[in-house]
This record gives C-alpha cells, structure tokens and sequence, in this order.
C-alpha cells in the first residue's frame, strides 16, 4: 500500500539550516534572480545568454572527429572533472544513446564494445589546465545503452546506464587517464535498472544511485570492505513507520523525515524489478529520480517531477552509512517561471548549488546561493531545448554543459567567485566580488575566439548555429549510455581500476566533491571548538 506522507509523521526536530534558508524558493520575485552574477546578456551569435563578464567556448560538436580517429557521438550528457598529469583537467563525458549516431559506423563496433548493437558510450576530454584550450579526445566506454548520468569517484567515472533492457542497466567505472577504448567494468552489485546518477560519500565508501522512473526508488551501496569497493550491499530508502511513503508529497519548511534502509535481495535480476523488490519491503517512492550530488553539508537529490505541481523537487539526505538518517525538502517548483524540471546538479567549491533543467519553459543553467537566493546563470536560446553535465574544474574557474540535443559541449569561464582556502575565515557564496560587467569575453569553435561582454556583445562562435546534426540527435531521444574500464596498475578494487587512496594523478573534481559553503561554516566551527 502506498503512503502519503503528512505533517504529522515528520520528525519534531528542526530542519537543517540550508533547508531554512532555502523556504522563499518558489515566493521570491523573478526580478530579484539578477542580483547574483547580473543579467542575461542576449548572445548574438544565438547559442547561450550568460551574464556579462562570462563567455563561452565551443569545445566540440557531433560528427567532428576525435585524436583517436572515431568522431563526436550526439547527445551528450553527464559529465564530471579530474585533475590530470601535467596541470590538464579531464572532462569525462556520457552520450545518451541507442542505436546511432555513435562514434563509429552501425555495425563496426570496436572489440571492446560492451554490446556490438549499443551506440551509448563514454568520451574523455583533456584540456590545458590553464588556458581550457582542449589539448586532445577520444572514446573510452562504448556499446552500452542510454548513458544518461552518472558520478565522480575515487576510482573514476561512473557511468550509468539508463535502460533496463535486458543484459543492460548497471553502472561502468571508467578510467580518466585511457587514451583509448578500455574493456567495460559493468558493476552489478550496484543494481540492474534505469539508473541515472551517483554520487559516492568519500568517507563511508557509500555510493548513492537514482532511478529515472515515476515510481522510482533512492539507492545506497555499502561495500562491505573498503579495498573492494563494489562488494557489499544494495539498499532503498524507506521512511521510518510509512510504507511505501510518496516522497512527492513532502513539503519545503517542514521537519526532516527519519529513514533507514532496507535490503534489495538480488540487485541483478532478469526483470526490472529492483524497485519492486525494494518496494515490498516499504522503500519510499521518489517520482523521477535524477541528479545527485555527495557534499560535506549533506547528499542533494533531484526528483524532476516530483513537488506540488509536479515540475520538480530537490531534498536534502544526511546519512552517515549507518542504520537512520534524515530526509527533507529544501526547495519544490510552485511555478516553472522559478524552477521547471530540475535535472542534472553539482555544487560550486564556494558553495553554491548549480543544476541544469529540462522542462518546457524554456531551459535555464539555474543556480542557488548559501542564503537562499535562485539565479539564471545561463540560458539555452539555440533551441530552448535541455541542458545537462552540468560541473566545474577541480579549481572552479571553469565550468562545463552540454546543450544535449544541439549536440555541443561548452566550457564557460568568467569572474567567478574565489574557492575558499583551507584555513579561511570567510567565503564568499553569493558572487558578490565577482566582476560580473563591463568586461568582454570569448565565444567561439575549437579555440577561436568570438566577441563578448556587455551591450549585448556576449560570446560567440565563428561556426554556423547549427549543432552538427539533427537537434533531435538524430531520433534517438532521450537515450544514452556510459561504461568504461579501470586503470591497469593495482590493487585492483574488484572493478578494474585502482584504488588510489591519496588522489594520485587523478584527483577529485571539486564541482563533485567539493565542499558547500554551508558545510564549509559548520567544519571551521567544530574545528574552532
């Protein structure tokens, strides 16, 4: 039987502090979302509007070809960053595909294709650390199906495959440093089903997974061994004392909800059945579960459609990998003006959270400061179709979207604010000592600049408009799909890869998991006491 919830089973404890600040969300009027980083400059080169001050780079587009002799797959999707060799930042990325318009002809697959028919796959981007000039790219994971989101971790990428068809549906770990096609490392402890992110507790070893149905359920992973990350348990959130809680009805303000978790008995069945599973035993419904993000301050979720007018919900999880822990509502779409179909999200290194939308209202890169003010920071005008992949550079003066069916990926740079230093007193999370006018910036393709700035001579690109293909991408909508392999030195984790306990060359990209200027405060205090 499935429960709705009210205000009489949340927990009389008060709610997080974020959670306080987050209540005005859907109250505060539009014209106060400038006040962050400034208006929307209109571009004229009719591809994205960003505040002034910021610009654009085209970093590629479908049908170009890569280092590796492939070419760009259409429909990209998640992304997530890490420090590579020499000063270069990696860019991972997720093509959210079926059957065509892979990165090679139908029907010559590489032989290290997960499956010779799937088109989804995973590309990697390298570029100079300094500049964001792109140095090199080329296909790491493919022959898999759907690869929607996924997650940084420890051990690379994860890659998640959006798409329960049979032998199809699990999570790929994928090496940042392959150069070329790695053999696939499905993890099927980690479930079989329409995953679409994860987000990984760096201290617990947890990893956290949504599922991209209307009667989704939330995931945990506990390994049962830190060396062997991907050995353990599957688990689904339920709410303590409600069965099948529908977590739709949840509301912004109220008190946090107490949760445990409880067991999926075979993570890798034949049916697409995990959630049933999950759900006999009471784990509560999450209507479209998408992104999600691991931050000291607490594991930010997205239910796309879940809220009072269905145009989206984002909740906040403190678990600790132990029994309970707590779930609220920090903010819900009560007009699509404000918030429309949250999807992908990541947090800022200085503390705010940024997340990608993919409604009807036209599609925005939204964001949200420490104290509760929602901002545009940018706006897809080439089609008014999703954004998506949504991160930073691991040293956040960078950030990295995809207009996912104008088939380009954009690295964005600008006066963002300063990333906090370990020991400061202060940080800044609202934008404010950003220089966000009167400077110009740069647009264009593959490292050719175009004019931007203020009065309306925003970035550019000295291509045609046109996204190299079909906006739709080519009729496989809303498909995609991302594996890769592990790296070769050891030990090995039980997924390829290696475990690298101290970062290595590879290090965490601190839009995945950096720290949230909430979090930041609540550490410097229990260090100052």
């Amino acid at each position: 039987m499935v429960h709705r919830l009210r205000r009489r089973t949340f927990l009389s404890a008060s709610g997080a502090a974020f959670a306080a600040i987050l209540v005005q969300l859907g109250r505060r009027p539009r014209v106060a979302r400038a006040a962050v980083y400034g208006e929307l400059v209109p571009d004229p080169d009719g591809i994205l509007d960003l505040p002034a001050g910021f610009s654009y780079r085209i970093v590629d587009q479908f049908g170009e070809a890569m280092d590796d002799g492939y070419t760009v797959p259409s429909l990209p999707d998640g992304m997530a960053t890490f420090a590579g060799p020499g000063g270069t930042v990696i860019l991972m990325r997720n093509h959210e595909l079926l059957v065509g318009d892979g990165p090679y002809e139908p029907g010559a697959p590489p032989p290290e294709a997960f499956d010779p028919i799937g088109m989804g796959c995973v590309t990697r981007v390298v570029f100079d650390g300094a500049t964001y000039e792109r140095l090199s790219s080329n296909l790491v994971l493919c022959g898999t199906l759907s690869n929607c989101a996924g997650g940084w971790s420890p051990w690379g990428w994860l890659s998640c495959e959006e798409n329960a068809t049979v032998g199809h549906g699990y999570v790929f770990v994928c090496d940042p440093l392959a150069d070329g096609v790695q053999e696939p490392q499905p993890q099927p402890n980690l479930g079989r089903f329409k995953h679409e992110a994860a987000a990984v507790d760096t201290e617990t070893g947890a990893i956290y997974l949504t599922e991209d149905l209307e009667d989704s359920c939330l995931y945990r992973f506990l390994p049962d061994d830190p060396a062997e990350p991907f050995k353990g348990r599957l688990q689904a959130l339920k709410v303590v004392g409600v069965d099948v809680a529908l977590t739709t009805d949840m509301e912004v303000g109220a008190a946090p909800v107490a949760i445990e978790w409880v067991d999926v008995d075979e993570p890798d069945p034949e049916a697409d059945n995990v959630r049933v599973q999950a759900q006999a035993k009471g784990a509560a419904i999450f209507v479209r579960g998408e992104g999600i993000v691991y931050t000291d301050g607490g594991i930010y979720v997205v239910a796309t459609t879940g809220g009072p007018i269905g145009k989206g919900q984002i909740f906040r999880l403190i678990d600790d990998g132990g029994a309970q822990g707590t779930l609220e509502v920090v903010a819900a779409s009560t007009d699509t003006a404000f918030l429309d179909m949250p999807d992908n999200i990541t947090m800022a290194p200085w503390g705010e959270l940024f997340f990608c939308e993919d409604g009807s209202n036209g599609n925005y890169l939204r964001g949200l400061t420490a104290d509760g003010e929602l901002f545009d920071f940018a706006l897809n005008v080439i089609s008014q179709n999703e954004l998506a992949g949504v991160c930073f550079s691991p040293a956040g003066d960078a950030l990295f979207v995809n207009l996912q069916k104008d088939n380009m990926t954009l690295v964005i740079t600008g006066p963002f604010p300063q990333v906090p230093e370990p020991g400061e007193t202060d940080s800044d999370s609202d934008g404010s000592d950003s220089d966000s006018g009167g400077t110009d910036g740069t647009g264009g393709t593959d490292g050719t600049d175009g004019t931007g700035g203020t009065d309306g001579a925003t970035g550019g690109t000295d291509s045609d408009a046109s996204s190299g293909g079909d906006s739709d991408g080519g009729g496989d909508a809303d498909t995609g799909g991302e594996a890769t392999t592990a790296g070769e030195e050891t030990p090995d984790s039980g997924c390829g890869c290696t475990t690298d306990p101290d970062g290595g060359d590879v290090l965490a990209s601190a839009a995945v998991a950096g720290l949230v200027g909430l979090a930041v405060s609540e550490r410097r205090r229990r260090d100052d006491d």
